[in-house]
This record gives C-alpha cells, sequence and structure tokens, in this order.
C-alpha cells in the first residue's frame, strides 16, 4: 500500500491555495463563522458563483472521466483537493452530486444516464439531495415504507422522506423506494432519480438547535417517475444503495475541518490576552487530538488508495466514519472544556471566542455520530464484514 502524494499532486496543492486565497473575501472567516450550511442569501449567491469557478477550472470532479467533465486524475489527486477546501473553511462543493450521485452513475448508470446527469453536475448547474431516511426508518433503513407501484411507463411514489439535506434547494434527488412489498426488506427496494419539481412533492422545513435550515421533510403524494429515472434494476436497489453509503461515509474533509478547528484553539490559548492557561491536562488533551486527527487523515487516504487501485472497500468506511465523527464531538468537548463559560456564547456576540465556533460546535457536532448511519450501525458493519463475527 502507498498512498504518497507525488510532485504534480503537490504541484496541485499549491495551485489551490493559492485561487484560494484569490478567491475567498477578506471577510470570508467572519461571514462564515464555522457555519458549514450557507443558511443566508449572501452566502448562498457567494457559494453558487465559486462552485462555477471550480468548475471552470475542472475542479469539481477531477477524478471522473474526461467525457463528463472530469480529468481522469487520481482519487488521491481528489483528496488533495478536498483537504484544501475543507481546510480553508471554503464553501465545499455538491458532495451528494459529485461524490455520492457521480460514483453511483458511473458504474451503474446506462449511458444515457450518464450523458443526462453528469455533465450538468460537473458544471455545476444542478444541485442534488438525498432522500433515504423515513420517520420509522432511518439506522434500519431496509425497512423502509415509501412506496413506489410501478405503473409500465413510470413509478408511482407514495410516503415520505426525513433528514433530507438541502432538498428545499434542490433540483433533483435520489431516493431508495419500495417496489415488492412481498419480497424480504433488503429485496425489494428500487433506486430512483428525482425531478423535485414533479407535482404531489411537498418540502417542509426542519430547522435545527442553532437555528439553521438545513433539514427538511419530504412528502410524496402519488409523484409519477419516469422509468428512465431508474437507477440499476427494478428490486436491486438495495447493493446500490450500500456503496453510496460507503462513498458517503469515507470523506476526507472531516480530518481537515478538524485539524483547522484545533490550529484555532491553539491560536486562540496563546494570545495571552485571552486568559487560557495551558495546564498539563489541556497540553496532553491537545496533543492526544491532533494524532488521532492524523490517524483519521491516513484512514481516508488508504481509502482513497483503494479506490485509486479499484479495490472494493466497506468496513474501511464505516471505521472511518465512525472515528472521526466521534472524533468531531471530543473536539467539540474539548473547545468547551478550553474556552470556560465563554465558550458558550453565541457568534455574533463580542464575548464569543472564535466567533462563536466552539458553542456552534458543540451543538452541531451532536448529530455526527447519527447522521450517515450511527456509531451502533458503524460497529455493527466493522464487526460482520470487517471482523468476520456472528451476529
Amino acid at each position: 500500500m502507498d498512498y504518497a502524494f507525488s510532485p504534480e499532486d503537490e504541484a496541485f496543492r499549491a495551485e489551490v491555495r493559492a485561487f484560494l486565497k484569490e478567491a475567498l473575501p477578506s471577510d470570508w472567516a467572519v461571514r462564515r463563522a464555522g457555519d458549514d450550511d450557507g443558511d443566508d442569501d449572501s452566502s448562498q449567491e457567494f457559494q453558487e458563483h465559486f462552485h462555477k469557478r471550480l468548475a471552470e477550472k475542472g475542479w469539481l470532479v477531477v477524478s471522473w472521466p474526461k467525457e463528463y467533465g472530469g480529468q481522469e486524475w487520481s482519487y488521491l489527486r481528489q483528496v488533495v483537493f478536498s483537504e484544501e477546501i475543507a481546510y480553508h473553511q471554503a464553501p465545499k462543493p455538491d458532495g451528494i452530486a459529485t461524490r455520492m450521485v457521480g460514483s453511483l452513475l458511473i458504474a451503474h448508470g446506462t449511458d444515457e444516464q450518464k450523458r443526462r446527469f453528469l455533465p450538468p453536475i460537473a458544471n455545476a448547474d444542478v444541485k442534488w439531495c438525498q432522500l433515504f431516511s423515513e420517520p420509522n426508518a432511518g439506522s434500519d433503513l431496509a425497512s423502509l415504507s415509501t412506496t413506489a407501484e410501478d405503473q409500465g411507463d413510470y413509478f408511482l411514489l407514495n410516503g415520505s422522506k426525513v433528514w433530507s439535506s438541502f432538498a428545499h434547494l434542490a433540483d433533483w434527488g435520489f431516493l431508495l423506494a419500495r417496489t415488492n412489498t412481498e419480497a424480504p426488506k433488503h429485496k425489494g427496494l428500487s433506486y430512483f432519480f428525482l425531478d423535485m419539481t414533479l407535482p404531489g412533492i411537498v418540502v417542509r422545513p426542519l430547522i435545527s438547535m442553532v437555528g439553521v435550515h438545513r433539514f427538511n421533510q419530504v412528502f410524496f403524494d402519488n409523484v409519477r417517475i419516469p422509468r428512465d429515472c431508474l437507477v440499476g434494476g427494478k428490486d436491486e436497489g438495495w447493493t446500490l444503495s450500500t456503496s453510496v453509503l460507503n462513498v458517503e461515509r469515507s470523506g476526507v474533509t472531516a480530518a481537515s475541518s478538524s485539524s483547522r478547528m484545533l490550529e484555532e484553539m491553539i491560536a486562540f490559548a496563546n494570545d495571552s490576552t485571552n486568559g487560557v492557561r495551558w495546564t498539563p491536562e489541556l497540553r496532553h488533551r491537545m496533543a492526544d487530538l491532533f494524532t488521532q486527527v492524523s490517524v483519521a487523515r491516513n484512514q481516508s487516504y488508504r481509502i482513497a488508495w483503494m479506490q485509486t487501485e479499484d479495490i472494493q472497500f466497506s468496513h474501511e468506511a464505516s471505521v472511518n466514519k465512525l472515528f472521526t465523527s466521534e472524533l468531531s464531538q471530543r473536539i467539540a468537548q474539548f473547545g468547551m472544556d478550553l474556552m470556560g463559560l465563554y465558550g458558550q456564547v453565541q457568534r455574533g456576540d463580542s464575548w464569543s471566542p472564535l466567533r462563536g465556533k466552539i458553542e456552534r460546535n458543540y451543538k452541531t457536532t451532536v448529530a455526527s455520530t447519527i447522521a450517515g448511519g450511527t456509531s451502533e450501525i458503524q460497529r455493527n458493519v466493522i464487526a460482520k464484514r470487517g471482523l468476520g463475527l456472528g451476529r
């Protein structure tokens, strides 16, 4: 196993850094204040402009085939790009589209589906959302009850999805629905692409505890999905969904974001005017967290290397997801301990350290061990697929 970055990779890293220095506004860190959601109009407008610039440079999907807008570079080169975007807190590309939809289509889509859906993603012309979880089917995804009844030229969709990130902004969504109610729960599922403007779709907001509209509940009432939006075969959606979830859980951005957060905490604590005292306990905890960030980064590098070598990965993604999500919570708790009561002051207040990042991070990371598959689910995957343990 060799995932060292080549001189060309490092040259690309320098190019990305130079671009970000020029492209990001001087007050971007203040405007973002650690918010990855871009929940105001000005942030949304800038993100769209920024992503267009990335698309023009061919950087959104560098590992894709050239015929669909990619550069046919290695996955490690894609990692370089993703690391720099996350570390510099730039607006992240639509990972649902570029990573999840893209990888699925390239592996399982028809030629017509690839020609139809991939170029708009590469050009940043379209937004996507994921429609998997349901009110009564989250971790146990295969228990979902949303149905898609085969009507010949179309499927008739009825049901509901929940915790759908950015569904209120999405042009398209991808979903898992039950097409065979008689089959075992893992066998009767199909995978669809869904035009979010179709009649019968209602999107309702779910506001988070930090006041951000990111999540939604989506309702379907006799929505007609054209048959050419079925991905893979009918009743064969479960295998496709697991491959998509593996991609979702394998990202490198968590390690880069965590590294940046720790560096900002150190800079704050080292400023004598802030009154933070580096006790031996705090010093040791900080060192431990930086070590764990390095472990997380190397886990992501390993998965990228496996993708480059066309090696299938499964439990490796769960190891990465489990470790990085729980690490984010440990870092959030450390931030609160380091800042004391000031860490609870919200952004917008002059007393809030790091522009309110500590308080916000403490709240938002609560969901990190739930979204994308709970820690319990990841441990089950690791036990069964990684260690070969029985139920």
